[in-house]
This record gives structure tokens, C-alpha cells and sequence, in this order.
């Protein structure tokens, strides 16, 4: 361009310094900027075009300019990265819930279902009035699960601790376990109702499942709770899934679950939510 329009050549100097910027790593940009800002200067000292100073500053100007630019064009990108992956990870945290949660209730629904199922096969060549009377109850159950399994979906499970009682009283009784229930939960804590809650079902499911015991002992404290039975000591389910849900669940409020086996035989389900120092 110099060479064929003269002087107002020097012009396209802003041009490749901004190009420059834009193009190559900043380190590499400045430097190119630099060096065609000297060589506007030199250009117009040599050919005796006059000062070529304020060309030169102005190259500069575009250079540093459109480096702030493009920064501010990198970081908006940084930004929807961020926010994809945001997305993304809460995304894949309302599956993992979606999943817990349907695990939860429908194992504890079908296996109360599966035990009275058996109940009502038993039944039937003894008590007939009875037998109705438990199918009567499969089918409210069986509805309940169909409620509890929409409300998971829809986001807004909530349970409720003298509910999850009286349904673990209700599944110990149909499976043939003597259960020792609390009377009150006035004690416990607002915050910590929904987990003693989950921790209930989840180790009355177990009892019912796994342990083949004759008793079951619920005690509720103002920070604590216990499922305990005398049976083979659920051993399968201590890293089953409902266990780990409902350690994420006790991690998050601040509690932790122990499991022990108290007796010969015997199980423990304990989640203390522990004093602050």
C-alpha cells in the first residue's frame, strides 16, 4: 500500500496491529503491534514523510484497545462454558435425585405389596374376611406409590416422620414382626423430620427384606433415630443403594449414619446429628 498510494499507506500499520491482537497469542500480538508502530515511524523518518509519531500511537491504541476486546470476548465465552456445565451438573444431580428417591419409595412400597401379597395367598384358606380386607389395602397402597412416585417426579417429595411410622408399623405387622414404635416425634427438630423420615422407611424396608427378625425396635430422639431388629443383620444391604442415599441425605443435613450390629444376629440403623462445637 506504501508503495502504491504513498504515505496514507502507512494507514493499513492499524490494520495488521489489530489483526495481529486478534489473531496471535497476546504475548506474540504485542510484539507484532510494537514493531509495525516502529516501523510506521521509521517508514515516514526515512522517506521524509514527516512525524510519523502520531500514526504510531494511534497503532498502539487500536493494538491495546482491541486486546481489552478481545478479553472481554474470551471471558463471555468462559461464561457459557461455565454456565453449560453448571447446567449440565445440575442436570445430572436432579437424575441422581430422581433416581434415589424412586429407589426409596418403590422399594419400600413393593416390598410392603410383596408381603401382604403373601399374607393374602395365606388367607385365603383361612380367613376370607381378612384376605379381602388386606387386598383392600394392596390397593391403597398401590395407590399411595402411584402418588408418592408422582410427587418425586414433579420435585416436591416430602415426607412426613409420623406418616413413615405408621406405614413401618403397618409393613412389621404385615411381615409378621412384634414392632416397637415412638408414640411422639414433638421432639425432633423441623429441619431434621424429612431425614429421620427417609431413615426410618429405609431401615424398616431392610428389616422387612432382609433380616428374617422378630422384633423391631424405632426410637426417635431430638437429634437422632434408630431402627434396630434381632434378625440375620441385613448384611447385603449395608452398601445397597438405599444406604448410600440416605448417607448423601444425612451428609447434606450435617448428620452421619452409623451402622452396627448391637447383638448376635441383631442390626442397628443409627443417623446422629451431631452438636455444633
Amino acid at each position: 500500500m506504501v508503495v502504491a498510494v504513498g504515505s496514507s499507506g502507512l494507514s493499513a500499520g492499524v490494520f495488521l496491529a489489530v489483526s495481529a491482537v486478534m489473531l496471535f497469542p497476546a504475548w506474540l500480538g504485542g510484539i507484532t503491534a510494537l514493531t509495525v508502530a516502529v516501523l510506521v515511524e521509521v517508514i515516514s523518518t526515512v522517506l521524509d514523510w514527516g512525524s510519523g509519531t502520531g500514526l504510531s500511537l494511534g497503532v498502539c491504541a487500536a493494538a491495546f484497545a482491541m486486546f481489552g476486546v478481545t478479553k472481554l470476548i474470551n471471558r463471555n465465552i468462559e461464561l457459557v462454558r461455565e454456565r453449560e456445565a453448571s447446567e449440565r451438573l445440575a442436570v445430572q444431580e436432579e437424575r441422581t435425585r430422581m433416581a434415589r428417591d424412586l429407589h426409596d419409595i418403590l422399594g419400600h412400597s413393593l416390598t410392603v405389596i410383596t408381603v401382604k401379597a403373601e399374607l393374602v395367598g395365606r388367607l385365603l384358606d383361612i380367613d376370607i374376611d381378612r384376605a379381602r380386607t388386606e387386598v383392600a389395602d394392596l390397593e391403597r397402597l398401590s395407590r399411595d406409590a402411584l402418588a408418592d412416585v408422582r410427587q418425586a417426579v414433579q420435585g416436591i417429595r416430602g415426607l412426613s416422620l409420623p406418616v413413615e411410622i405408621a406405614r413401618a408399623g403397618e409393613a412389621l405387622r404385615s411381615a409378621g414382626i412384634e414392632a416397637e414404635l415412638p408414640n411422639s416425634t414433638e421432639s425432633v427438630p423441623t429441619g431434621l423430620r424429612e431425614l429421620f423420615a427417609w431413615t426410618v422407611r429405609e431401615g424398616v424396608t431392610n428389616v422387612v427384606r432382609h433380616s428374617g427378625a422378630t422384633h423391631c425396635s424405632v426410637t426417635v430422639g431430638e437429634r437422632e433415630v434408630t431402627v434396630v431388629d434381632d434378625g440375620a443383620g441385613c448384611r447385603e444391604s449395608v452398601h445397597g443403594n438405599g444406604l448410600v442415599g440416605l448417607r448423601e441425605r444425612a451428609a447434606a443435613a450435617g448428620a452421619r449414619v452409623v451402622i452396627t450390629h448391637p447383638q448376635p444376629g441383631g442390626f442397628s440403623l443409627h443417623v446422629l446429628k451431631e452438636e455444633a462445637p
